[in-house]
């Protein structure tokens, strides 16, 4: 349904809005002080949030990158290098922060949409600790962002994971939207936190809560993240009305599908009107990616379109358009944005 001002917004699934529901559970919160482990809603999602990803304990962080953050410091040294495909979320879109806070870098690898192989690991350790920086820690994205929300299989993550212990790493899954991830592919979310050792994921995005993540691991190392969360400012009081709409968010995880479906009905009308700019078999959850210079008539008609019929776009990244399906947008929506992309 469109936003209160008219529009469809299609930039990302961080746009939702918190449900009625989810506004009347904030207002009703018990609520304590969380850093003192006071708050029984905070207790409470934590508890929640670790098993459905069977893991031992969780700690709630503001945000995503914080959680992303807190896993690289747990588990690297300064002057490792964090182990990670090229175009990871976690190396290229949290502001420098593996390196501003924890003075690692990046070894990455050139993989398709997240899927790395054991030869791709062995590979890049071959050098670590000679004449190359030494790797502390691997880490995964999945769904994955920048290939437009596809899933790594969890039969690829059980291979790599098994690779990387061979080479004494540690592992973090960056699962941001591993919720898409179960949806797709028919599994449990802790299917995908396997064999990893920390998992960061977040309720404001298809999940719909207004604000925060989460941190997931063993009870050792999430009593050190929640020392280190408070070094980084993010130790919070009656944070109760942040994890009441959460715990809503995480009750109701599988009505992603519908933003897969309406994501897959999007892409298929897309792909007829401007054939080769969208591969609907690569929409695999709630993202489509369309590349502008294969638009019949070229992007600038389509923008003004756009526009002019109030639907809201992120501007082209590197020649592709990336649209996101959500729970604040529906079938009608979706029909006005192929309008606007209906080559005249």
């Amino acid at each position: 349904m469109p936003f209160p001002d008219g529009t469809a917004d299609f930039r990302s699934d961080t746009v939702t809005r918190p449900t009625p529901e989810m506004r009347r559970a904030m207002a009703e919160a018990m609520v304590g002080d969380d850093v003192y482990r006071d708050d029984p809603t905070v207790n409470a999602l934590e508890e929640e949030a670790a098993s459905i990803v069977g893991q031992e304990a969780a700690v709630l962080t503001p945000t995503g990158t914080m959680g992303n953050q807190l896993g690289i410091m747990l588990q690297t040294r300064r002057g490792e290098d964090v182990l990670c495909d090229a175009g990871t979320h976690l190396r290229n879109v949290e502001a420098g922060a593996g390196a501003a806070l924890s003075g690692v870098a990046f070894r990455t690898m050139d993989v398709d949409a997240g899927r790395i192989t054991p030869a791709d690991i062995d590979r890049s350790m071959q050098l670590a600790g000679s004449l190359y920086p030494r790797i502390g820690l691997m880490v995964w994205e999945n769904t994955h962002n920048m290939s437009g929300g596809r899933v790594i299989p969890a039969e690829v993550m059980a291979e790599g994971n098994r690779a990387a212990r061979r080479h004494g790493l540690s592992i973090h899954l960056d699962g941001a939207r591993v919720f898409n991830a179960a949806v797709a592919s028919g599994l449990p979310p802790a299917r995908f936190a396997e064999g990893v050792d920390t998992v960061q994921f977040c309720f404001s995005k298809g999940l719909g809560a207004p604000v925060g993540s989460i941190l997931c691991g063993s009870a050792d190392l999430v009593a050190e993240a929640r020392y280190l969360r408070k070094r980084l400012g993010g130790a919070m009081r009656q944070a109760g009305i942040i994890a009441a709409p959460a715990r809503i968010a995480l009750r109701d995880w599988s009505r992603l599908s519908a933003d897969h479906e309406l994501a897959s009905r999007m892409a298929r009308g897309l792909a007829d009107r401007h054939p080769g700019a969208v591969d609907p078999e690569i929409t695999e959850t709630n993202m489509v990616r369309v590349e502008v210079g294969r638009l019949r008539g070229g992007w600038a008609p389509v923008r003004a379109r756009l526009k002019e019929s109030g639907v809201v776009v992120r501007d082209p990244l590197a020649g592709t358009v990336r649209l996101v399906t959500h729970r604040d947008v529906d079938d009608a929506d979706v029909e006005r944005l192929l309008a606007a992309f209906t080559p005249e």
